[in-house]
């Protein structure tokens, strides 16, 4: 490949980073030209394309499965490429975002995979976003190693035989880079990450025995799929390797996407590796998706709908059985407790929780699942290998006893719990707290001993706008109204300032967190997503 002219990208309103030059180099920066070029114009296509779909679900408040894709899931025949070596033990995978302890914590973690996080664990900072992947790079060549100013304490990468698999996430399709821009316009925040990525390690991950993986966000059809397949298709070429070493799995979190799981898998199925299981921006999915449906479709506080109502039982036994039909990983929802330093009892309750979520997730057929905190790999391998043993996974379980009904997805009144006034005092209080670190640049927040990402954020403001839309009575008799909102949200900001005094209070974002909280909980027109204002406020 002959060295490429002058990108046709400008670098604009970004402070010169400290190595930039080693991730935005002309050739890298001309490959993400020509993944824009190529490939935006159906990503618009795509995004518009979801507005229709929602616009036809509040017209009929329904889903069902497709029946032009029909044929796809009757033919028996069709399996997902065979897992490399690297991806086919999956039994308990970290996620956390991609800054310099976090990757080398992540790496020794014990856990089999990490998911290195461009997305809901990451605010897309100019800062996260390039020097995340030179953390990335760095620890490819063990060039990561660095000691902690403010503790004095040394992280070092263990031997590589030690080290746990990447599987990368970039933004989802919905995102902008304002910071890369063509012809005067933002390029997919999905194409840099996804780009930048693979142009530098694809071949640097071959020669380690590994390969380029990714995790696919937010994906809501399986023509997204699709889109992502000639992606992977065109990037093989372009950098001069193997069709079919990519290797990618689809987080199932969106409520249409739940009904097209076989269909995505198809699209991929030279590159899939598998599907997950994603809890708290599914149940956005379907807030959003069917707000204007009516009291059937209002979900309770969000830590009473558990992993056991029936609707999210149905979503994830049709994800495993779906999965090894066709010979692909089915991946298991997260943990996020986060252990306290203090209080011993607090973990004690919490890690049996956890237990009991793994061995559940491992009975049901999984291979594998998500913790937040490397405390909790010992806990979810313990659960998964007492069920997997010395297999690598447990694919050959095919689950055909699961029988999954259109309606069982959306039988969202088959939970026998309402939503609370303390639900909603809980979604102000950590959506606040969340936003304002997201608008400091943080994306993975711990929140009473819970590790919080951009999809928690999503879920609370979108529970706090549904009950007032749908004029919800809480147990104490008060109607959820705007009025009760900014109340709630004015002491929790109120007790905020109490906790941490004034000059912090005045040196964060808190305010403008509150802001944003009550904009994106109270406006009649609902947003898609709240990381759109966010991001115009993140500097």
């Amino acid at each position: 490949m002959s060295a490429p002219a002058q990108s046709p990208l400008a670098i604009v309103d970004a402070e010169p980073l400290p190595r930039q030059e080693e991730v935005l180099t002309d050739a890298a920066l001309a490959f993400v030209a020509e993944l824009h070029r190529l490939f935006t114009p159906r990503r618009d296509e795509l995004l518009s394309r979801r507005a229709e779909r929602r616009a036809e679900i509040a017209s009929t408040s329904t889903l069902d499965f497709l029946p032009e894709t029909a044929a796809i899931r009757a033919d028996d025949s069709w399996k997902v490429a065979p897992a490399p070596a690297a991806l086919n033990d999956r039994r308990v995978e970290i996620t956390g975002p991609t800054d310099r302890k976090m990757t080398i914590n992540a790496l020794n973690s014990g856990a089999k995979v990490w998911l290195a996080d461009f997305e809901d664990a990451s605010a897309p900072t100019w800062e996260n976003v390039v020097l995340g992947q030179l953390n990335l790079t760095d620890a490819y060549e063990r060039r990561v190693d660095f000691t902690d100013d403010r503790t004095g304490k040394s992280y070092a990468l263990k031997d590589a035989d030690e080290l746990a698999t990447v599987v990368m996430r970039p933004r989802g399709w919905h995102l902008d880079e304002r910071h890369l821009q063509f012809e005067g316009q933002p390029v997919p925040g999905a194409l840099v990450d996804f780009g930048l990525y693979f142009f530098h390690n694809a071949k640097r991950l071959i020669e380690l025995g590994k390969g380029p993986y990714f995790y696919l966000p937010k994906t809501e059809s399986y023509l997204e799929a699709r889109l992502w397949n000639d992606i992977f298709v065109f990037a093989q070429d372009y950098v001069g390797i193997p069709q079919g070493t990519v290797r990618a799995t689809v987080l199932i979190e969106t409520i249409t996407a739940a009904y097209e799981m076989e269909e995505i898998l198809y699209e991929l199925r030279d590159h899939a590796s598998g599907l997950n299981a994603g809890r708290w921006d599914y149940l956005f999915s379907i807030v959003k998706n069917f707000r204007d449906g009516g009291s059937k479709f209002v979900l309770p506080d969000r830590n009473l709908v558990t992993m056991t109502a029936p609707f999210m039982r149905a979503y994830t036994e049709l994800l495993v059985r779906t999965c090894h039909k066709r010979g692909a990983h089915a991946i298991g929802g997260m943990a996020a407790f986060i252990p306290s330093r203090k209080d011993a009892e607090v973990n004690k309750v919490a890690f049996e929780k956890v237990k009991n979520d793994k061995d559940r997730e491992a009975g049901d057929g999984f291979d594998g699942s998500w913790v937040a905190h490397p405390d909790l790999v010992p806990i979810a391998m313990k659960s998964f290998d007492a069920v997997l043993g010395e297999k690598p996974n447990q694919k050959d379980r095919l689950r055909e006893d699961v029988s999954v009904a259109a309606g069982d997805l959306i039988a969202i009144d088959s939970l026998d719990a309402k939503p609370t006034y303390d639900g909603l005092v809980n979604a102000v209080q950590v959506g606040i707290r969340y936003i304002e670190a997201w608008l400091r640049g943080l994306g993975a927040v711990a929140i009473f001993n819970l590790m919080e990402d951009a999809a928690t954020a999503e879920i609370s403001r979108s529970q706090i706008w549904q009950w007032i839309n749908a004029g919800v009575v809480f147990e104490n008799g008060e109607t959820a109204t705007a009025d009760l909102a900014r109340t709630v949200a004015a002491e929790e900001l109120a007790a905020i300032r109490a906790e941490i005094g004034d000059e912090a209070f005045a040196a964060g974002k808190w305010q403008q967190a509150h802001d944003l909280l009550l904009q994106v909980s109270l406006d009649a027109d609902y947003a898609d997503f709240l990381t759109l204002p966010a991001y115009e406020q993140l500097r």
